[in-house]
């Protein structure tokens, strides 16, 4: 990659990066109203009056849907990129 296209890919990266962090913790919270129960909100996990499996399900659900989500991102800033700049962002 030259260095204009690393300077150009390095704000368009951390950009979507922001987007990806914003629009995956919209999904959670989606998801989590859904088969939470009654709770609009992940749990705290300092919160002793939740249960382990409670707090342990929520992470692990946070953490698939952030990593797919951002793994998707960062995938199609990728082949956008490639479609600009005609080179891949490595």
């Amino acid at each position: 990659m030259t260095s204009t296209s690393k300077a150009f890919y390095k704000p368009l990266s951390l950009a979507t990066s922001i987007v990806g962090g914003l629009v995956a913790g919209q999904i959670f919270n989606q998801i989590y109203k859904r088969v939470g129960k009654n709770d609009a909100e992940m749990p705290d996990p300092k919160d002793l009056s939740r249960t382990n499996r409670e707090v342990l399900v929520a992470a692990a659900l946070h953490g698939v849907v952030y990593g797919l989500v951002k793994a998707g991102v960062d995938r199609a800033g990728a082949k956008g990129f490639r479609a600009l700049a005609k080179e891949d962002p490595k």
